[in-house]
């Protein structure tokens, strides 16, 4: 049986890929999140009610919060039906996963609504639909950490095997330059082949990162934060980011780059005064450039998709 109420949950922004892990590492932070409600329905099916400004599809099979909840509603043994209303405050197409938080937010919601019968894993299985729907691929790098909360490894995808990597406290400072980069056409221009040189290092970066994470070496951290194979390609996609990256390490930033497809840029830092100082920098570029931008100086988000009260 399906609750009558309604669930109120914030679903948090991602930062998918951590420079070197594509595909494979992602952590979820406190700001932005978007805000959503669900309630059950009398018929079966789905209706989708927009609560901001971004004109996304409301046809369930359209939108990716939809398309996460279609692929739950396809193990129910009985049909039901959701009222889901999405507002939406991480903009779509800003590269902190503005389609993960949708997904994951649903499933998450609508699970609590049916007494919790599904597990985080078939959560994630779900919600990687709405991916799917976004960017043609289905990729739990933005939908790990948004449902697990903190940092995650995707160790693989079938079978789905996630798991929760320890950190020590980090600030993260995120500008989000105001274009959009689509995720379907920053992974078409990704090359199909790489070199094993590159390869090789790029394997030593993702490993250091992940020991230095469990470890609480930031230095060890700040040193893996590289990508030979994605960043060189994508980063032609957003401007100034070059100086940012440059500016914000001399700040003493231990690292960053593009967070998921981009635009947006993250760096990480040991403490707050840092973070700000590098979130100064980061202003500097881009009113230099006369973009518009936004920034946020935030943490990691330990619980991921959190309840709230009505």
């Amino acid at each position: 049986m399906a609750s009558e109420k309604t669930i109120r949950i914030h679903s948090p922004a991602t930062v998918a890929n951590m420079v070197c892990g594509f595909d494979i590492l992602g952590f979820a932070v406190n700001e932005p999140y978007d805000e959503m409600r669900i309630r059950c329905k009398d018929e079966p099916g789905i209706v989708i009610v927009n609560e901001d400004d971004y004109h996304l599809p409301t046809q369930p099979e359209k939108n990716v919060a939809g398309a996460a909840l279609l692929a739950l509603m396809d193990e129910l043994e009985s049909p039901v039906g959701f009222e889901l209303f999405i507002r939406k405050q991480i903009k779509p197409g800003s590269g902190v996963g503005s389609s993960a938080a949708s997904a994951a937010g649903a499933v998450v919601a609508a699970n609590r609504l049916l007494q919790d019968r599904f597990s985080k894993e078939d959560l994630v299985r779900f919600a990687m639909n709405g991916e799917k729907l976004a960017s043609g691929v289905k990729h739990a790098d933005n939908i790990a950490p948004c449902i697990y909360g903190g940092v995650t490894l995707i160790r693989s995808i079938f079978p789905l095997d996630i798991i929760g990597i320890t950190a020590p406290p980090l600030y993260v400072t995120i500008v989000h330059p105001q274009i959009e980069v689509r995720t379907s056409d920053a992974r078409g221009i990704l090359k199909q082949q790489v070199l094993l040189k590159d390869a090789i290092r790029q394997w030593g970066n993702i490993a250091g990162l992940v020991a230095g994470l469990l470890q609480g070496d930031y230095q060890l951290i700040g040193r893996s934060l590289e990508d030979v194979l994605i960043e060189p390609v994508r980063s032609i996609l957003i401007p100034g980011f070059d100086k940012v990256k440059k500016l914000s390490k001399e700040a003493g930033a231990l690292g960053g780059g593009i967070s998921g497809s981009g635009p947006s840029i993250f760096m990480l830092s040991e403490n707050e005064t840092t973070a700000r100082a590098v979130e100064k920098q980061m202003k500097e570029v881009y009113e230099s450039l006369s973009l518009a931008y936004h920034t946020y100086v935030t943490t990691i988000n330990q619980s991921g998709v959190t309840f709230v009260e009505e």
